[in-house]
C-alpha cells in the first residue's frame, strides 16, 4: 500500500509540473525554430519537446480537461543542445572558405515527437513548407532542401524514410547505429554516421565479470535499439556463463499507469543485486515512477546506453530520484567537438532572436526573457548574462555523444554537397552552383563514398565494415555531504577490435550503496570453491547449481570448476581435495616398526640357530648327537640358519637383485631343509628295517643311496628356478593404488604360477617327510626323532596352508611382511620341534644322553 501512494503521489507532482507548460499555445511546439536565408538548406528534427500520452486509468484522480490530461507537451532542455550544435557546425562550414566557398549553408528545424502518432507530423510540415502539412503540396518552392538530418530514435528514422524515400531525399541519422536501418534495399536513402558499435555490450560483461556479477536483471526500453541491445547482451552473457534473473521491457512512449502491471517485485529476486539498465531520462524516470524509489534503492545499477550523458546535470539537483542510484555505474563516451565548449560558453540572450526555442531556454533556465522578445511579467536578461556565469551545470553544458555525430552529420553533408558542386561546376562551369539544378537524389553517390577527417582526428566514412576504436568511461554514482549526486571516472573500457579489448577500473575509487561494505554479490548460488564442482541443475538456469565434494582421488583448484580433475599416479589429494601432493616413496624398511620387529625376530632364530649348532659341535660324540646323523643334523641347522637369514632380503629398499635373489633363496634354502629333513626320514626307515640279513633294504641302507636324496631335491627345484627366471622373474613394482598418500616398492613375483609350483614343491617335500616319520613313529629307540619330524612337519605344513589365502587376502608392505613371517615361523618350527628336545637332554638331562643308561633301566625293568 505504501509503495502505490509513493507512485501515486510521484506521479501527481510530475504530472504538475507538466501542466504548467501545457498551457502555452501548442502552434508554439509545431512552428520551426529557426530558419536562415542561406542558398542551401538542410532539414532537422530535433525532439526538443514531447508528448506524454496518459491513460484514461488516471482520470478518477483529477478534475480536469481531458485534453489537459491527456496530451502533455513538455520540453526537454537537454536536446536543445542539438539545435545549438547544428548552430555550431553550419556557422563553422560558413566560415570556411575551402569548404563550400561562396555557397551558404542553413538549417530548417522542426521538432520531432516521441508519440508514435505523431512521428510525420514534423516530415511532413518540412515538405509543405508551412505549419499546416498537406501532402504531396509545397508552399515555398525557392528553398533548396537537399537532406535532412534526423533520427535520435531508429522507429522515427525508418518511419520517415518511408515518407521521404518516395522523393530519394538523403537522411543522415545522428542516433545510435542500428543494424536494422542498415537494410540498404528497404532503406537506400538513409546514412547512419555512428558506425556499428559492438563494444558497449562488451564493456558491460566486462564489467559484469569483473567482480563475478552472475545473476543479473535487465530494464531495456521498448524499441529497436533497446531488443537488439537486449539480444546481443544476452548472446555474450550465454557464452560468458552469466544469467538473466529478469528482463524489464519499459515504454517508450510515457503512458502512464497507476496499476501493478508490469512491476519487478524485487523481493522475489533478492539475490539480483546488479541490474542492467539500458535506456534514456524518460526511461530511467518512468522505471523508478512504475516500481517506486525505495525499490530500486539499495541496488547496483549499471547505465549502459552511453547517451545518457544528462546524468550529470540532473545530479546536481535535489533530486530523490537521482539519489536512489548511488553506488551505481554509468559507461559515458564524452566526445569532444572543438571550439564548441567556447561557443557555448559565449551565448548570450540576444544571440539567435528569431529563435522560439532559443527565447524559451533562457526563459526556462535564467528566468528572464532576451530584451527583444519580453513580454508580460517576463524581466529582461542582463546583457553580460552568458552559460558561462550558471554556477550550476546544467544540461546543454554536457556535451554529448549524439551531439558529436549531428556536427559529423552536417559536415558530412557539406562535404558530399561540396564535390557534387564540384562535379556540376565542371560538367556546366557558368551556371551558378546555388541554383535548383542540384537535386537531392544526385546526393547519393557522394554521401556514399563521402570519407574526411573531422578537426577532432576522427575518421569519418559511411563505411559500416570499418573497424573504430571505442573508448568509454565508466563513472561511479556518488552523494555528498549536502545529497547532491555527482560522477566520479573510476575506470575505462577500451575497444581497439573484437579481439583487443581491455577494461581497467580502479576499486578504490568506487562507492557502493551504503547497504554494502564491499563489492556486492550478485549470484544464484554461492560459487563452488575449490575441492567441491558444480552439478547443474535440470529445469534451472546454469547460474543455478548444486556443489558437491570431489571424489576420491580428484581434486578442483578453480572456482566454480565444472569436472573434478584426477591427480598423476605419483600424488594425492590433499584433505580439502584442492591440490595434488607427492606422494613419499615407502616399502618394508627397517625404520619401520614391522620391518625393525621382522628384523630382530630373524636375527634372534638365527643366533639361536647357531647356539644349537654350537652345541651339537660341542657335543658331537654323545650317543645322542651320532643316533640322529651328526651330518644330517648339521647339514639341516646350517640351512636353518640361511633360512632365518635369507628373510633380510625380504627387508629394505628393493632393487632388481634382491627381487631376484628373494625367491632364488628362499626356494633353495627351504628345498636344502624340507631334502634334509626327508634324507633323515628315510635313514630311520632304512636303520631300522635292515636288521634283516638278505633284506633288499638292508642293501640299500648299506649301499648309501641316501645320500643322492638332498641332491636330487634341489636339482629338482633349480628346474623350476630356472623355467621361472627364463619365462617371467621377478621385478620391482611400484604399488601407488594401494595406500592415497604412499608409493609402495615391492618386488613384483612376476610369474604367478611359478612362485605357486615352487611352493607346491616344497609342500610336497614336506608332506612327504611328515609321511615317512609318521611311519617311523613306532620305531623301538629313545633316541628315534621320528616323533620330532612328524611335528615339525605338521608346524611347517600348517604356517604355509595358512600362509596361501591369508596371503590373496592382503596387499603392499603386508605382503611381504606376511611372507618374511611364514619363512621365520614355518623355519622356527623345525628348529624348535627337531633340536630343542636334544638340547634339553644334552644340557639340562646329562644321564640321559649316553646309551648304557637307557640299557640300565631296560634291565631294571625287566
Amino acid at each position: 500500500m505504501s509503495i502505490s501512494l509513493v507512485h501515486f503521489f510521484l506521479f501527481l507532482q510530475y504530472l504538475f509540473t507538466l501542466a504548467e507548460t501545457s498551457q502555452r499555445d501548442c502552434s508554439e511546439y509545431r512552428m520551426s525554430s529557426t530558419f536562415m536565408k542561406t542558398d542551401i538548406i538542410l532539414g532537422a528534427f530535433i525532439p526538443i519537446y514531447i508528448t506524454v500520452e496518459l491513460s484514461q486509468v488516471t482520470k478518477i484522480f483529477f478534475d480536469s480537461k481531458p485534453d489537459l490530461l491527456f496530451n502533455i507537451t513538455t520540453e526537454r532542455w537537454e536536446n536543445y543542445q542539438y539545435l545549438l550544435t547544428f548552430y555550431f557546425a553550419i556557422e563553422e562550414i560558413n566560415k570556411d572558405s575551402h569548404l563550400l566557398p561562396n555557397v551558404t549553408l542553413g538549417f530548417h528545424m522542426y521538432n520531432t515527437f516521441d508519440s508514435h502518432k505523431r512521428t510525420l507530423e514534423g516530415p511532413l510540415m518540412w515538405l509543405s513548407g508551412s505549419s499546416e502539412f498537406i501532402v504531396n503540396y509545397k508552399f515555398k518552392t525557392q528553398y533548396n532542401a537537399l537532406g535532412i538530418i534526423a533520427g535520435i530514435r531508429p522507429e522515427f528514422s525508418a518511419a520517415i524514410e518511408t515518407l521521404l524515400g518516395l522523393y530519394k531525399i538523403p537522411q543522415v541519422t545522428y542516433g545510435m547505429f542500428d543494424s536494422f536501418l542498415s537494410d540498404k534495399d528497404t532503406f537506400p536513402c538513409l546514412y547512419q554516421i555512428s558506425h556499428k558499435d559492438t563494444a558497449l555490450t562488451q564493456g558491460v560483461i566486462s564489467l559484469l565479470l569483473h567482480f563475478g556479477w552472475k545473476w543479473v536483471g535487465i530494464f531495456v526500453s521498448d524499441d529497436l535499439k533497446g531488443k537488439e541491445f537486449l539480444s546481443d547482451l544476452k548472446a555474450e552473457m550465454v557464452s560468458e556463463g552469466i544469467c538473466v534473473a529478469f528482463t524489464k521491457i519499459i515504454p517508450t512512449n510515457w503512458k502512464f499507469q497507476l496499476s501493478v502491471i508490469g512491476l519487478v517485485n524485487f523481493i522475489q529476486y533478492i539475490q539480483v543485486n546488479v541490474n542492467v539498465f539500458y535506456g534514456d531520462m524518460n526511461e530511467l524516470e518512468l522505471l523508478c515512477i512504475q516500481n517506486g524509489i525505495m525499490s530500486i534503492r539499495g541496488k547496483v545499477w549499471i547505465m549502459a546506453k552511453p547517451h545518457l550523458v544528462y546524468l550529470e546535470s540532473d545530479f546536481n539537483k535535489p533530486n530523490e530520484l537521482m539519489n536512489s542510484f548511488e553506488g551505481s555505474f554509468s559507461f559515458s563516451k564524452k566526445r569532444n567537438i572543438p571550439g564548441f565548449k567556447y561557443f557555448l560558453e559565449s551565448l548570450t540572450p540576444s544571440q539567435y532572436p528569431g529563435d522560439l526555442y532559443f527565447h524559451k531556454f533562457w526563459v526556462n533556465n535564467f528566468y528572464c526573457s532576451p530584451p527583444l522578445l519580453l513580454s508580460g511579467n517576463e524581466k529582461p536578461c542582463p546583457l553580460n548574462l552568458s552559460l558561462k556565469n550558471k554556477q550550476e551545470k546544467i544540461a546543454v553544458m554536457v556535451t554529448s555523444d549524439l551531439s558529436f555525430s549531428i556536427w559529423n552529420a552536417v559536415y558530412a553533408v557539406a562535404h558530399a554537397l561540396h564535390k557534387a558542386l564540384l562535379k556540376k561546376t565542371e560538367i556546366a562551369p557558368h551556371k551558378d552552383a546555388n541554383q535548383d539544378w542540384l537535386l537531392p537524389w544526385q546526393l547519393h553517390p557522394f554521401l556514399r563514398k563521402i570519407q574526411f577527417t573531422n578537426t577532432a582526428g576522427d575518421q569519418i566514412c559511411f563505411d559500416e565494415s570499418k573497424n573504430h576504436m571505442e573508448n568509454y568511461d565508466i563513472q561511479n554514482i556518488r552523494r555528498n555531504a549536502n545529497h547532491f549526486s555527482f560522477l566520479v571516472k573510476v575506470g575505462e573500457f577500451v575497444s581497439k577490435s573484437l579481439q583487443d579489448q581491455g577494461l581497467f577500473i580502479n576499486e578504490v575509487l568506487i562507492k557502493w550503496p551504503s547497504n554494502f561494505n564491499q563489492s556486492p554479490q550478485s549470484v544464484c548460488t554461492q560459487s563452488c570453491v575449490p575441492g567441491f564442482w558444480k552439478i547443474l541443475e535440470e529445469e534451472r538456469p546454469i547460474c543455478c547449481f548444486s556443489c558437491m565434494v570431489c571424489p576420491e582421488g580428484h581434486i578442483s583448484n578453480q572456482t566454480d570448476q565444472k569436472e573434478c580433475i584426477s591427480c598423476p599416479i605419483q600424488k594425492y589429494p590433499n584433505p580439502e581435495r584442492n591440490n595434488c601432493l607427492q606422494k613419499s616413496v615407502t616399502f618394508l624398511s627397517f625404520d619401520d616398526f614391522l620391518g625393525m620387529a621382522l628384523a630382530c625376530t630373524a636375527l634372534c632364530l638365527s643366533v639361536s640357530t647357531v647356539v644349537v649348532f654350537g652345541i651339537f659341535l660341542k657335543h658331537q660324540d654323545s650317543p645322542i648327537v651320532k643316533a640322529n646323523n651328526r651330518t644330517l643334523s648339521f647339514i639341516l641347522l646350517i640351512s636353518l640358519l640361511l633360512c632365518f637369514l635369507c628373510s633380510f632380503l625380504f627387508i629394505g629398499q628393493p632393487n632388481t637383485a634382491s627381487c631376484v635373489l628373494q625367491q632364488i633363496t628362499f626356494a633353495l634354502v627351504f628345498t636344502l631343509a624340507l631334502s634334509t629333513v626327508l634324507t633323515k626320514t628315510i635313514i630311520v626307515i632304512l636303520a631300522f628295517r635292515a636288521t634283516a640279513p638278505g633284506r633288499t633294504i638292508r642293501r640299500l641302507f648299506v649301499s648309501g643311496i641316501y645320500n643322492s636324496v638332498i641332491p636330487i631335491c634341489i636339482l629338482i627345484q633349480l628346474i623350476l628356478l630356472g623355467v621361472w627366471l627364463g619365462t617371467s622373474p621377478p621385478y620391482i613394482e611400484a604399488d601407488a593404488h594401494s595406500e592415497h598418500d604412499h608409493i609402495i616398492i615391492l618386488c613384483n613375483k612376476g610369474s604367478v604360477t611359478a612362485f605357486y609350483c615352487v611352493l607346491a614343491y616344497l609342500g610336497t617335500l614336506a608332506i612327504g617327510s611328515f609321511t615317512v616319520a609318521f611311519l617311523a613313529r613306532n620305531l623301538p629307540d629313545r633316541f628315534n626323532e621320528a616323533k620330532f619330524l612328524i611335528f615339525s612337519m605338521l608346524v611347517f605344513c600348517s604356517v604355509w596352508v595358512t600362509f596361501l589365502p591369508v596371503y590373496h587376502s592382503t596387499k603392499d608392505k603386508a605382503m611381504v611382511s606376511l611372507e618374511v613371517f611364514s619363512i621365520l615361523a614355518s623355519t622356527a618350527g623345525l628348529l624348535g620341534c627337531i633340536f630343542f628336545p636334544k638340547c634339553y637332554i644334552i644340557l639340562l638331562r646329562p644321564d640321559k644322553k649316553y646309551l648304557k643308561c637307557f640299557k640300565n633301566k631296560r634291565h631294571s625293568q625287566k
